[in-house]
């Protein structure tokens, strides 16, 4: 490295340094890890829906001489006890090794000439298996992350994949319909739906809804009446329906939505629930009747896909709650005067400035502006003291 170097050759001298590092950090891992003097193999197992990752290690006199990570294609319904136990022997076979203890994570159906399977607890050995966990987990991580590279949309649909085995759904969620109410007090109160069809935003299929038969601020009643608007339409038209339904809130939500699709409509879809911290941010994935906590990680892509949907339902209901509410207190008493029409208003506000100004101009200033007979319809509106305002 120092001689290519000198000869101003820094590229390959750049080469040579990076196979030192990694000859340097072979040298680290092969050292003594252990007190134990024999020989063990270790094995260890990951899975997804269609491959298998094994981990093997080889140990002599305590030091990790070799460790392969193989892929294995999954056949139907098939276990990972099977697929381990038909690795062991394929392994075994191919790296010419016999070591008469075999580590393993769990209980596997078969049996060695010459060698025996150990399930370790605590000591040298676990600490080997939580290696060689280590190993076939980053392993099965960088094999979907190089497939992500070579097709994005994978990676959507490794994550729709994950949570199709968290809740251990008959079909691929493909299209997932999030909903979430809005109001203030019980005033203006509206609803949202979004839609994300293969883990990406369907803005085209989000829909607003004005709440119509609930008064006062229940919002159990009110995503009742939204979710049986939504899908008693979508089955008269023949429309999509999901395959996950995620309601913006806990068991309750959960159980008004779960009426509403099994009990009213008959339909079969799943049904979860995204629960909040008390500072408001996602922390629970409920599913299942009664509803149960879906373990999953927090910094995982599918955490952070369910996070997107609340985050995006919740923004979409709040914004037509905020633009029903600006639009509501906008109005006045000149929105309630039946022949005064948008176009007679601008006039108005526009000479006049504000609704007092109007009110306290004279029939003649008014007839300038709008005409003899709406000048006449608006003072004796005004003279009405029954006009809403």
């Amino acid at each position: 490295m120092q001689a290519l170097a000198e000869k101003e050759m820094f590229v390959e001298a750049e080469a040579v340094k990076q196979k030192y590092i990694l000859a340097k950090d072979f040298d680290s891992k092969s050292r003594v890890i252990t007190s134990s003097n024999q020989n063990i193999d270790v094995f260890s197992i990951e899975d997804d829906e269609n491959k298998a990752y094994v981990n093997y290690m080889h140990v002599v006199n305590g030091c990790i001489t070799r460790v392969f990570t193989n892929e294995y294609r999954k056949r139907l319904d098939e276990t990972k006890e099977e697929i381990l136990s038909l690795a062991i022997i394929d392994m075994r076979e191919k790296y010419g090794n016999e070591s008469k203890e075999i580590v393993v994570p769990f209980e596997l159906g078969f049996t060695l000439k010459n060698a025996s399977f150990i399930i370790p607890k605590a000591g040298d050995k676990k600490k080997l298996l939580l290696l060689s966990e280590s190993n076939v987990r980053q392993y099965r991580i960088d094999a979907l992350k190089q497939a992500e590279k070579l097709n994005p949309d994978q990676r959507n649909i490794n994550i729709l994949k994950e949570l199709q085995r968290k809740l251990k759904l008959e079909k691929l969620p493909m299209r997932i319909e999030c909903f979430d109410n809005s109001n203030t007090m019980g005033q203006d109160a509206v609803a949202g739906c979004v839609v994300f069809i293969g883990g990406k935003k369907s803005k085209n299929d989000y829909r607003k809804y004005n709440i119509k038969t609930v008064i006062g601020p229940d919002d159990y009643a009110s995503m009742s009446e939204v979710v049986y608007r939504k899908y008693s339409r979508a089955i008269a038209e023949e429309l999509p329906l999901p395959d996950l339904i995620i309601t913006d809130g806990g068991k309750g939500q959960m159980e008004v939505v779960r009426k509403v699709i099994e009990d009213t409509l008959h339909l079969n879809i799943p049904i979860a629930g995204l629960a909040k911290d008390n500072r408001h941010r996602t922390n629970e994935l409920l599913f299942g009747f009664p509803a149960q906590v879906v373990g999953i990680e927090m910094d995982s892509p599918l955490f952070k896909l369910l996070t997107q949907i609340q985050d995006e339902v919740h923004r979409f209901a709040i914004t037509f709650h905020k633009n029903k509410r600006a639009k509501h207190h906008s109005e006045s008493e000149l929105d309630h005067i039946k022949g005064i029409g948008k176009t007679t208003k601008t006039l108005l506000l526009k000479k006049f400035k504000s609704l007092k100004r109007i009110k306290d101009a004279d029939y003649k200033q008014l007839e300038e502006v709008v005409g003899a007979a709406k000048a006449k319809i608006l003072k004796e509106a005004f003279a009405d003291s029954s006009l809403p305002i």
